[in-house]
């Protein structure tokens, strides 16, 4: 039976296919841990080390089009909103979205799948110019080479949280996104605290009913932003056409046993009031239950100069031709 080397985040929903209760049919998985699971795509992308890896789909989409040889899987193991994500500095005087304009805001790196969804969301919904932004980063983007003019990177080794706090930057996105850690993913990277609340120094929400914002969004546009996808080598594929609808089949399974198990997603508190405010799947796997999200992912990466117009020739072609069916 063939190994198949397979790096994950710390998804309840897919520990049943990490533990072995199931698995694609005639491979043996052998998880790899990676912590954070970040650094894993950039050795994904780069070296090609995994066989099977969670990635990000806008790394993944901008991997494909520079020739990596990488093929995805219609599985999206995690989904966020991200009206809450955008946090401006004490004495910004920041009020509404296209106050933003002309001013620096810090993002973990440009193409991080959580900017790229936060700029999307301000030009569509708020006629933010976003290229009028300065974009403050302090770290690299799994795939290089795409920056804009409009970026500028922190030299002097602080992170994005201090700059906020010190109001040398007017915003920055929050979590793994931005405020949350520091620097490039490594041991202890999360140990950044996020700028705590209270006193004069504390950051406040652009969008103080974040929740209510986006769920609106959600229901009148179909985006449910996606945040990993998986990706496998070419040539495991090219050598096993089966392989991909062998992987999705054995996802969705190790889903299915996990919510036989915990039907309200209690394991993960997130995707639980997530799947409440939109009353259905908080992770629907497949290509048609996602259709909308990933029109709006090419569309954002195009419109932000990381993908070249029409790379994408149609939503199957993202993916290894294979049997998905909603799940």
């Amino acid at each position: 039976m063939d190994k198949l080397t397979v790096v994950l985040g710390d998804f309840p929903h897919a520990r049943p296919l990490l533990d072995g209760e199931t698995g694609p049919d005639g491979y043996l998985v052998e998880p790899v841990e990676v912590k954070p699971v970040i650094g894993a795509y950039r050795r994904m992308i780069r070296d090609l080390e995994f066989d099977v890896c969670e990635l990000a789909p806008v790394s993944y989409l901008m991997a494909r089009q520079a020739g990596v040889p990488l093929t995805a899987v219609p599985v999206f193991l995690n989904r966020r909103f991200h009206h809450g994500d955008v946090q401006c500095a004490a004495r910004s005087g920041i009020r509404v979205p296209r106050d933003l304009e002309g001013r620096r805001v810090g993002v973990r790196a440009y193409s991080v799948s959580t900017g790229v969804w936060v700029r999307g969301v301000l030009r569509d919904e708020y006629g933010v110019d976003i290229d009028k932004i300065t974009w403050v980063v302090d770290d690299d983007d799994h795939v290089e080479g795409r920056v804009p003019a409009n970026v500028e990177r922190v030299t002097d080794g602080r992170s994005l949280g201090e700059l906020l706090r010190a109001g040398e930057i007017d915003a920055a996105l929050t979590g793994n996104a931005g405020t949350g850690r520091a620097g490039a993913p490594k041991a202890g990277w999360t140990a950044a605290a996020e700028p705590e609340a209270g006193g004069d120094d504390s950051p406040y929400p652009l969008f103080p009913e974040a929740g209510t914002i986006a769920v609106d969004h959600y229901l009148r546009t179909g985006v449910y932003p996606l945040h990993s996808l998986i990706s496998v080598r070419t040539e495991l594929v090219e050598r096993d056409p089966e392989l991909p609808s062998k992987l999705y089949a054995a996802f969705a399974e190790s889903k299915r046993r996990h919510l036989a198990a915990q039907p309200d997603w209690s394991a993960v508190p997130r995707l639980a009031r997530q799947g409440r405010a939109i009353a259905a799947d908080p992770v629907p796997y497949g290509i048609e239950a996602n259709e909308a999200s990933l029109h709006a992912m090419v569309r954002f990466a195009e419109d932000q100069g990381l993908l070249d117009p029409g790379t994408v020739t149609g939503l199957p072609s993202l993916f290894a031709a294979g049997d998905y069916p909603r799940a």
